[in-house]
């Protein structure tokens, strides 16, 4: 399928920028130009934010039961287009077929879930302590517009949850999707859009980062900022929203431990954590990262999980077979080598992988490292990439703490067949999502989101909601 060019969307209508500018978009299996995103000026940014206050203005007012029905015509167009969608997606984004088809069809469940969970934003009356003749009401309003940031890694998903829970809730949203995988979320956007979104509910930009958050977050017309990314920038959004009083959801980075006992079936554990570590090339802000592993069981453990990694096919994603597609950009195989490099230095033990495969485009083999000392620069900073870094523990508050030594507290992993320790873990693992004895499972109805240094407030369930509403007390006396 050909690779399309992205406009902005602005007002309902696809447009390219004011002054006429674009960026290059690559294909990282190829390293070459595959299309052209507009570049939005701050001109751009001012038509998109008067259109979203226009369109809050009319979708708040509209019945939820309507609201939802026009999420759902949204949802089953990105069913109907996800084998086209995922196409572009791989072409952009570089992960095999198969993943990007599957992140398109989950898109139309995310919509789904949330459209019927906007039919029960319910506020409450509460009794009076006073006169009977005073009527209470505790009632939900929509926030109002909201500027959301997304990455490149799932450029569909991390879109489609914040639209999604900012429509149902009754607000408008404008979109700042990534420049290197432009084109999917711009399907997404038009999916609703042809579903019959009215104009200005939903808008659509791209262009220089830190330019479009300084502008937009600030700006009076926003009300609520959603962003996922890495930790540095997200404290430094979240400080700029906190400055103008901005309501604010932060899905940052993560570094999640996996925590592997010595009763733990291992075949189970290599195949439920190979598949989420190799996932889009290890570019998953909740991959497991930090291998923690019995003693007792160590030795299997790394053996087997190098089979895994050995069994992988690299390779373009569009090609037939693909298990694993490359990284997104040069940057990210320069810190493959530099965390391989250092790993190895300090006495770790490469199993499997640790180069570059080939010269053109960014592919690098899946790496398995055994024995890694805690100061190495892979257990301390996350390597987002097709990386697995395995150290012993003898026992299980040994892995607990190294669990949460650092400051993330995104994911985590756990394997064991003992109710004790799984009842353990979950109580004492400093994470804001915990999967035993399974690969990472989220859904529409469950919370996503970190704690610690990782962020605040959920991208999932009832909870993500809330962020997009105001909770207000009326009081009637009858007179």
């Amino acid at each position: 399928m050909t690779y399309p060019s992205t406009q902005l969307f602005i007002a309902g209508e696809w447009q390219d920028a004011a002054d006429g500018r674009t960026l290059a978009v690559f294909n990282p299996s190829t390293g070459k130009e595959i299309g052209r995103v507009a570049h939005a000026g701050i001109p751009d940014l001012d038509r998109a934010l008067a259109a979203a206050q226009k369109g809050f203005e009319v979708w708040r007012d509209l019945p939820a039961i309507e609201r939802a029905k026009t999420m759902r015509r949204a949802a089953a167009l990105m069913r109907e287009r996800a084998g086209e969608i995922a196409a572009i997606l791989t072409q952009e984004n570089g992960k095999p077929l198969a993943e990007a088809k599957v992140e398109a069809m989950a898109s139309a469940d995310i919509i789904e879930w949330f459209a019927d969970e906007g039919l029960r934003i319910y506020g409450r009356i509460v009794p009076s302590r006073g006169s009977l003749a005073v009527r209470q009401l505790v009632v939900k309003d929509p926030v109002g517009p909201v500027a959301a940031f997304t990455p490149w890694n799932f450029p569909i998903n991390q879109v489609v949850r914040k639209l999604s829970a900012a429509l149902a809730s009754g607000c408008s949203m404008l979109v700042k999707a990534p420049e290197e995988t432009p084109a999917s979320p711009a399907a997404l956007i038009k999916a609703f859009a042809d579903a019959g979104v009215p104009a200005g509910v939903v808008g659509l930009v791209y262009g220089n980062p830190a330019e479009i958050s300084n502008y937009l977050i600030p700006h009076p017309i926003i009300r609520k900022v959603t962003f996922t990314g890495s930790t540095p920038v997200g404290k430094m959004l979240a400080g700029l929203a906190g400055q103008h009083m901005k309501r604010v959801t932060m899905e940052l980075g993560g570094h999640a431990p996996v925590i592997v006992c010595e009763d733990a079936d291992i075949q189970l554990a290599v195949k439920a954590a190979g598949a989420a570590k190799f996932r889009n090339a290890g570019q998953v802000c909740i991959s497991p990262t930090r291998f923690l592993v019995h003693s007792s069981v160590q030795k299997e453990f790394a053996e087997t999980l190098a089979t895994y990694a050995r069994g992988l096919k690299v390779g373009d994603g569009l090609t037939e077979g693909t298990t694993m597609g490359p990284l997104a950009n040069p940057r990210r195989l320069t810190a493959m080598a530099e965390f391989t490099e250092d790993a190895v230095k300090q006495g770790a033990k490469l199993l499997v992988g640790g180069e570059r495969i080939g010269d053109a485009g960014n592919f690098w083999q899946p790496t398995i490292l055994n024995d890694v000392p805690l100061s190495a620069k892979v257990f301390n900073d996350e390597p987002f990439g097709p990386m697995a870094a395995i150290r012993p523990f003898d026992k299980i508050e040994d892995a607990i703490t190294e669990a949460n030594r650092l400051s993330f507290g995104l994911a985590g992993y756990a394997f064991t067949s003992s109710l004790k320790n799984a009842h353990i873990l979950s109580q004492r693992v400093e994470v804001g999502m915990l999967w035993v004895n399974q690969p990472a499972t989220p859904s529409a109805e469950l919370p996503f989101g970190g704690i610690k240094d990782s962020g605040y407030g959920s991208e999932g369930g009832p909870e993500a909601m809330e962020a997009y509403l105001n909770t207000r007390s009326v009081s009637i006396t009858n007179v």
